[in-house]
């Protein structure tokens, strides 16, 4: 049978915890880079601003409200990406350091 004496178990888990929270924060910055800056957002946005400036100038208010919509829609889902890489990143944060605390204990 496998044993493990306390001072183990304990660097075993502040170990995983080292690795959840180092997966956590690469994580919440990949999104954060990635999603909030991403390309597929810029040319969305760009391509419904012309079509807003295009149903301005023939004067169709159904696609300048649309557009509109559509921006509104765009920003609500940087902002939410940018919630969730922000909340990985500091849950990865907080679990690096409890990781350092824990091992301080047994030290």
């Amino acid at each position: 049978m496998f044993s493990l004496s306390v001072h183990d178990f304990i660097l075993t888990l502040s170990v995983g915890l080292f690795l959840i929270g180092i997966i956590s924060s690469g994580l919440g910055l990949y999104i954060l880079v990635s999603r909030v800056l991403g390309e597929d957002v810029r040319v969305i946005a760009s391509q419904t601003a012309k079509l807003a400036q295009k149903g301005i100038a023939e004067d169709v208010a159904g696609l300048v409200g649309n557009a509109s919509s559509l921006i509104d829609s765009l920003d609500r889902l940087v902002q939410t990406s940018m919630g969730i890489g922000t909340f990985l990143f500091v849950a990865g944060f907080v679990l690096i350091l409890s990781a350092y605390f824990i091992i301080r204990q047994i030290l």
